[in-house]
Protein backbone atom coordinates (compact mmCIF):
# COMPACT_ATOMS: atom_id res chain seq x y z
CA UNK A 1 0.00 0.00 0.00
CA UNK A 2 0.89 3.63 -0.40
CA UNK A 3 -0.05 5.43 2.57
CA UNK A 4 -2.52 8.62 2.36
CA UNK A 5 -1.02 11.60 4.15
CA UNK A 6 -3.22 11.03 7.16
CA UNK A 7 -1.29 7.43 7.67
CA UNK A 8 1.85 9.07 7.33
CA UNK A 9 1.22 11.11 9.89
CA UNK A 10 0.16 8.32 12.31
CA UNK A 11 3.18 6.37 11.22
CA UNK A 12 5.07 9.23 12.49
CA UNK A 13 3.25 9.68 15.62
CA UNK A 14 3.75 6.10 16.33
CA UNK A 15 7.18 6.05 15.73
CA UNK A 16 7.69 9.25 17.89
CA UNK A 17 5.63 8.01 20.75
CA UNK A 18 6.68 3.97 20.53
CA UNK A 19 3.34 2.83 21.22
CA UNK A 20 0.01 4.22 21.40
CA UNK A 21 -3.52 4.00 21.87
CA UNK A 22 -6.51 4.06 19.61
CA UNK A 23 -7.61 6.72 21.59
CA UNK A 24 -5.12 9.07 21.73
CA UNK A 25 -4.47 8.59 17.44
CA UNK A 26 -8.18 9.76 16.81
CA UNK A 27 -7.85 12.36 19.32
CA UNK A 28 -4.83 13.26 17.80
CA UNK A 29 -5.90 13.67 14.01
CA UNK A 30 -9.84 14.43 14.84
CA UNK A 31 -10.84 11.58 13.03
CA UNK A 32 -13.34 9.24 14.43
CA UNK A 33 -12.38 5.50 16.56
CA UNK A 34 -13.07 3.71 13.34
CA UNK A 35 -11.37 5.85 11.33
CA UNK A 36 -8.29 5.43 13.31
CA UNK A 37 -8.80 1.06 13.67
CA UNK A 38 -8.87 0.78 9.87
CA UNK A 39 -5.99 3.21 9.61
CA UNK A 40 -4.44 1.01 11.81
CA UNK A 41 -5.66 -2.11 10.22
CA UNK A 42 -4.33 -1.27 6.64
CA UNK A 43 -0.63 -0.14 8.06
CA UNK A 44 -0.63 -3.60 9.94
CA UNK A 45 -1.67 -5.54 6.90
CA UNK A 46 1.11 -3.67 5.14
CA UNK A 47 3.93 -4.46 7.66
CA UNK A 48 4.47 -0.59 8.61
CA UNK A 49 3.17 -1.19 12.08
CA UNK A 50 2.24 -4.09 14.36
CA UNK A 51 -1.27 -3.92 16.13
CA UNK A 52 -2.19 -4.87 19.66
CA UNK A 53 -5.20 -4.76 21.76
CA UNK A 54 -6.08 -0.91 21.80
CA UNK A 55 -3.30 0.69 20.17
CA UNK A 56 -0.60 0.51 17.94
CA UNK A 57 3.31 0.28 17.74
CA UNK A 58 6.13 0.09 15.67
CA UNK A 59 7.25 -3.27 13.81
CA UNK A 60 11.09 -3.13 14.55
CA UNK A 61 13.47 -1.37 16.93
CA UNK A 62 16.85 0.71 17.03
CA UNK A 63 18.50 -2.15 15.16
CA UNK A 64 16.35 -2.75 12.39
CA UNK A 65 15.02 -0.96 9.38
CA UNK A 66 11.51 -1.42 7.66
CA UNK A 67 12.18 -4.16 4.65
CA UNK A 68 13.16 -2.61 1.23
CA UNK A 69 9.81 -2.59 -1.02
CA UNK A 70 8.21 -1.52 2.10
CA UNK A 71 10.55 1.48 2.08
CA UNK A 72 9.78 2.17 -1.44
CA UNK A 73 6.14 2.21 -0.88
CA UNK A 74 6.47 4.51 2.09
CA UNK A 75 5.90 8.51 1.20
CA UNK A 76 6.03 8.05 -2.16
CA UNK A 77 4.68 10.99 -3.04
CA UNK A 78 6.97 12.85 -0.66
CA UNK A 79 10.10 11.56 -2.07
CA UNK A 80 9.46 12.53 -5.67
CA UNK A 81 8.91 16.04 -4.35
CA UNK A 82 11.79 16.48 -2.65
CA UNK A 83 13.63 14.51 -6.05
CA UNK A 84 12.22 17.07 -8.03
CA UNK A 85 13.49 20.08 -5.89
CA UNK A 86 17.18 18.61 -5.53
CA UNK A 87 17.32 17.76 -9.15
CA UNK A 88 16.40 21.21 -10.26
CA UNK A 89 19.62 22.27 -7.44
CA UNK A 90 22.09 19.83 -9.48
CA UNK A 91 24.09 21.76 -12.05
CA UNK A 92 24.46 20.26 -15.13
CA UNK A 93 28.10 19.02 -15.90
CA UNK A 94 28.85 18.32 -11.87
CA UNK A 95 30.28 15.91 -10.09
CA UNK A 96 28.16 13.16 -7.00
CA UNK A 97 28.30 10.68 -4.84
CA UNK A 98 25.29 9.22 -4.10
CA UNK A 99 24.57 6.57 -1.41
CA UNK A 100 21.82 3.93 -0.67
CA UNK A 101 18.48 4.61 -0.06
CA UNK A 102 14.75 5.08 -1.53
CA UNK A 103 15.01 8.72 -1.59
CA UNK A 104 18.20 8.84 -3.47
CA UNK A 105 16.66 6.66 -6.29
CA UNK A 106 13.95 8.74 -6.45
CA UNK A 107 16.29 11.69 -7.15
CA UNK A 108 18.37 9.91 -9.84
CA UNK A 109 14.98 9.15 -11.53
CA UNK A 110 14.41 12.77 -11.99
CA UNK A 111 18.52 13.28 -12.97
CA UNK A 112 17.86 11.42 -16.12
CA UNK A 113 17.77 15.08 -18.26
CA UNK A 114 21.00 16.02 -17.09
CA UNK A 115 23.53 16.52 -19.44
CA UNK A 116 27.48 16.04 -18.43
CA UNK A 117 26.94 14.52 -14.81
CA UNK A 118 29.44 12.27 -13.64
CA UNK A 119 27.99 9.53 -10.68
CA UNK A 120 29.64 7.63 -8.42
CA UNK A 121 27.41 5.37 -6.34
CA UNK A 122 27.01 2.13 -4.13
CA UNK A 123 23.71 1.88 -4.79
CA UNK A 124 23.27 -0.48 -8.16
CA UNK A 125 19.41 0.54 -8.38
CA UNK A 126 20.77 4.30 -8.80
CA UNK A 127 23.55 2.62 -11.44
CA UNK A 128 21.12 1.35 -13.39
CA UNK A 129 18.45 4.23 -13.38
CA UNK A 130 21.39 6.73 -14.59
CA UNK A 131 22.79 4.12 -16.87
CA UNK A 132 19.25 5.38 -19.23
CA UNK A 133 20.72 8.92 -19.28
CA UNK A 134 23.21 8.50 -22.02
CA UNK A 135 25.29 12.48 -21.20
CA UNK A 136 25.98 10.52 -17.66
CA UNK A 137 28.99 8.96 -16.78
CA UNK A 138 28.20 6.12 -13.98
CA UNK A 139 30.89 4.53 -11.79
CA UNK A 140 29.98 1.72 -9.46
CA UNK A 141 31.75 1.48 -6.46
CA UNK A 142 33.27 -2.02 -5.35
CA UNK A 143 32.26 -4.10 -2.70
CA UNK A 144 29.44 -6.56 -1.15
CA UNK A 145 26.17 -6.18 -2.97
CA UNK A 146 23.34 -6.58 -0.02
CA UNK A 147 20.85 -8.61 -1.69
CA UNK A 148 17.85 -6.88 0.15
CA UNK A 149 18.43 -3.75 -1.46
CA UNK A 150 21.44 -3.94 -3.80
CA UNK A 151 23.56 -1.35 -1.55
CA UNK A 152 27.30 -1.79 -1.85
CA UNK A 153 29.16 -1.83 1.36
CA UNK A 154 32.25 -3.39 3.19
CA UNK A 155 36.14 -2.06 3.35
CA UNK A 156 36.44 -1.95 -0.72
CA UNK A 157 33.64 0.29 -0.99
CA UNK A 158 35.30 2.54 1.68
CA UNK A 159 38.74 2.25 0.19
CA UNK A 160 37.13 2.72 -3.95
CA UNK A 161 35.24 6.13 -3.17
CA UNK A 162 38.63 7.49 -1.18
CA UNK A 163 40.04 8.14 -4.39
CA UNK A 164 37.75 10.18 -5.28
CA UNK A 165 36.79 14.46 -4.30
CA UNK A 166 33.10 15.47 -6.03
CA UNK A 167 31.10 18.78 -6.01
CA UNK A 168 27.89 16.88 -4.20
CA UNK A 169 27.80 14.25 -1.62
CA UNK A 170 23.90 13.57 -1.92
CA UNK A 171 22.81 11.21 1.01
CA UNK A 172 19.57 9.76 2.47
CA UNK A 173 19.14 8.48 5.84
CA UNK A 174 17.10 6.40 8.14
CA UNK A 175 16.59 8.78 11.40
CA UNK A 176 17.07 12.26 12.82
CA UNK A 177 16.80 12.31 15.92
CA UNK A 178 16.34 15.68 18.10
CA UNK A 179 20.27 15.84 19.37
CA UNK A 180 21.52 16.79 15.69
CA UNK A 181 22.67 13.19 15.23
CA UNK A 182 21.95 11.45 11.29
CA UNK A 183 21.51 7.74 12.43
CA UNK A 184 21.27 4.22 10.36
CA UNK A 185 20.86 1.18 11.20
CA UNK A 186 23.71 -0.91 9.11
CA UNK A 187 27.01 -0.27 10.64
CA UNK A 188 29.06 -0.93 7.36
CA UNK A 189 26.48 1.72 5.40
CA UNK A 190 27.22 3.88 7.40
CA UNK A 191 31.07 3.86 7.13
CA UNK A 192 30.26 3.97 3.58
CA UNK A 193 27.95 7.65 3.67
CA UNK A 194 30.93 8.84 6.43
CA UNK A 195 33.43 8.39 3.49
CA UNK A 196 31.32 9.79 0.63
CA UNK A 197 31.24 13.21 3.23
CA UNK A 198 34.66 13.49 3.70
CA UNK A 199 35.21 12.79 -0.41
CA UNK A 200 32.27 16.05 -0.80
CA UNK A 201 32.48 19.65 -1.24
CA UNK A 202 29.28 20.01 -0.51
CA UNK A 203 27.02 17.30 1.44
CA UNK A 204 23.31 17.56 0.75
CA UNK A 205 20.77 15.47 2.89
CA UNK A 206 17.68 14.00 1.22
CA UNK A 207 14.78 13.31 4.00
CA UNK A 208 11.05 13.15 3.79
CA UNK A 209 9.37 14.18 7.44
CA UNK A 210 9.09 10.86 8.51
CA UNK A 211 12.69 10.63 9.40
CA UNK A 212 12.71 13.23 11.97
CA UNK A 213 12.77 12.19 15.79
CA UNK A 214 13.00 8.49 14.19
CA UNK A 215 15.58 6.23 16.63
CA UNK A 216 18.56 3.98 14.99
CA UNK A 217 21.51 2.82 16.39
CA UNK A 218 24.23 3.67 14.65
CA UNK A 219 25.50 7.44 14.66
CA UNK A 220 26.42 8.80 11.07
CA UNK A 221 27.40 12.41 11.60
CA UNK A 222 25.86 15.19 12.79
CA UNK A 223 23.86 18.53 11.28
CA UNK A 224 26.40 20.75 11.09
CA UNK A 225 28.35 18.56 8.34
CA UNK A 226 25.53 18.76 6.29
CA UNK A 227 25.27 22.24 4.01
CA UNK A 228 21.55 21.35 2.32
CA UNK A 229 18.76 19.91 3.72
CA UNK A 230 15.86 18.89 1.69
CA UNK A 231 12.75 17.94 2.87
CA UNK A 232 8.74 17.48 2.11
CA UNK A 233 7.19 18.80 5.38
CA UNK A 234 8.64 21.99 7.53
CA UNK A 235 10.55 20.16 10.26
CA UNK A 236 8.88 19.93 13.76
CA UNK A 237 10.43 21.35 17.01
CA UNK A 238 13.71 21.34 17.89
CA UNK A 239 14.98 20.89 14.50
CA UNK A 240 14.72 24.40 12.93
CA UNK A 241 17.03 25.98 15.74
CA UNK A 242 19.17 22.79 15.29
CA UNK A 243 19.65 23.49 11.44
CA UNK A 244 20.18 27.00 12.06
CA UNK A 245 22.65 26.63 14.68
CA UNK A 246 24.25 23.88 12.56
CA UNK A 247 24.12 26.53 9.78
CA UNK A 248 21.93 24.09 7.33
CA UNK A 249 20.29 25.65 4.85
CA UNK A 250 16.63 23.52 4.73
CA UNK A 251 14.80 23.91 1.76
CA UNK A 252 10.97 22.51 2.14
CA UNK A 253 9.95 21.06 -1.15
CA UNK A 254 6.48 22.14 -2.63
CA UNK A 255 4.44 20.36 -4.61
CA UNK A 256 3.61 21.33 -8.39
CA UNK A 257 1.23 23.63 -8.00
CA UNK A 258 3.30 25.57 -5.47
CA UNK A 259 2.05 24.81 -2.21
CA UNK A 260 3.63 22.32 0.59
CA UNK A 261 0.87 19.42 1.36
Amino acid sequence: MTPNLRQSRLLEQVRADGSVTVEALAERFGVTLQTVRRDVAMLADAGLLVRFHGGARMPGSTTENLAYRQRQQLNEAAKKRIAECVAEQVPSGSSLIINIGTTTEAIARELLHHRGLRVITNNLNVAAILSGNADCEVIVAGGVVRARDRGIVGEATVDFIQQFKVDIGLIGISAIEADGSLRDFDYREVKVAQTILAQSREVWLAADHSKFNRPAMVELARLDQVDRLFTDLPPPPPFPRLLADAGVSCMTCQDRTGSTP
